[in-house]
């Protein structure tokens, strides 16, 4: 991933125009790398190679693109807060991160664009480093929550 400014809504805003100037039509849905097989497009450091795999995905006759995008929610926030606040494993320096986290109420965190080639999802993504941040606490905060990732003794069954 990509990361980038504070804030990807203008960038965003320049990959509609980008890939409806190139005649593209975009579906608004999120890759799930983890789930199918997909490659993710490394930008080594260019902050314009969304364009290059914009280009791509047209070269390769890709029918559409897909899209998605995350902006920070205040209730989602104020969840995370909730749990890591009532967690008795939260450090007071974890909850300062998390009440830092206010200041981007409502800006964009993350893009996504992707397009299908021959049975793989070729993806593109950047973010910005609080939604890294965000993601870190919200995977902490499930923890603490109560929501088990791997149930014990699931795997010692035969």
């Amino acid at each position: 991933m990509t990361s980038r400014a504070d804030n990807l809504a203008s960038l965003k805003d320049d990959m509609v125009a980008f890939i409806e100037g190139h005649g593209m039509r975009r579906f608004h849905g999120y890759v799930d790398y983890d789930e199918i097989p997909s490659v993710l497009w490394k930008s080594q450091d260019n902050p314009d190679s969304w364009k290059d795999f914009v280009e791509l995905a047209k070269s390769a006759e890709a029918p559409f693109l897909t899209m998605d995008s995350w902006s920070l929610e205040r209730e989602e926030l104020d969840g995370i807060l909730e749990r890591l606040g009532s967690a008795q494993h939260t450090s007071d320096e974890e909850l300062e991160e998390a009440r830092w986290l206010r200041t981007y109420i409502g800006k964009t965190g993350f893009v996504q664009l992707g397009f299908g080639h021959q049975g793989v999802m070729m993806v593109y993504e950047a973010s910005t480093e609080w939604y890294d941040h965000y993601q870190h606490l919200l995977e902490m905060s499930e923890d603490f929550g109560g929501i088990a990732i791997d149930e014990p003794g699931l795997d010692d069954e035969s």
